[in-house]
């Protein structure tokens, strides 16, 4: 399927089935979504990398107007939804603010192997274990993917966007396998300095050699 969606670039990597809170403050924003709430259809918001608009991004969906202040700022809270690779972006949109894009939804597959998400989702509590980190999931175990455990990976904004673009579950739970592998044996070594670090001017018992 092909479409026209209004578009919101932020330096943010949203992932299918990802709620987030945002404020809206500029004008062409505030009608952006004052239209959607309206409308109730969807909109999109690709990551800026390199101060440009990349090619992939997410369909959201308004979820709630939290707050309406008296300038016409909003808070609100939106749910990633679709993942969408845009053909054309339109600078200009008759009597808006904003820009839109049209855009394509290229088929994803979101089944992985379950053991396989289970090391990952292990990894990543090793990794908030050694930074004295405690985060818990909004879903049971079970039903964790890999969208779900990016956020919590330590991934650059890079990172998540090149996770964002890979179209299989799998290849997306191995990315993640490879960084964590990557960084756990780092943040654990910077631990082990920051012990050695606090015992000096201790009293120490030391075997001789």
């Amino acid at each position: 399927m092909i479409n026209f969606i209004p578009i919101f670039p932020l330096n943010l990597v949203v992932f299918p089935g990802e709620r987030i809170n945002l404020h809206i403050f500029e004008e062409r924003y505030k009608q952006l979504i004052n239209d959607i709430d309206q409308s109730k259809k969807k909109f999109g918001i690709p990551c800026i990398l390199d101060n440009k608009i990349a090619q992939t991004g997410c369909l959201i969906s308004l979820e709630q107007i939290v707050k309406k202040y008296p300038d016409g700022k909003l808070d609100i809270t939106v749910l990633g939804q679709q993942v969408f690779s845009i053909i054309e972006i339109l600078s200009e949109v008759p009597d808006k603010l904003y820009q839109g894009a049209i855009v394509a939804y290229p088929e994803r597959i979101d089944q992985g192997k379950f053991i396989f998400k289970n090391k990952v989702l292990k990894m990543v509590r090793l990794l908030h274990d050694a930074l004295h980190i405690t985060k818990s999931f909004s879903k049971p175990d079970k039903e964790l993917n890999s969208y779900d455990l990016a956020h919590a990976a330590g991934l650059s904004l890079a990172e998540e966007y090149e996770l964002l673009e890979l179209p299989e579950e799998n290849q997306r739970l191995e990315y993640l396998n490879r960084h964590l592998k990557k960084v756990l044996p780092i943040v654990n070594d910077m631990e082990a300095l920051k012990e050695k670090i606090k015992l000096n001017g201790h009293f120490r018992e030391l075997k001789g050699w």
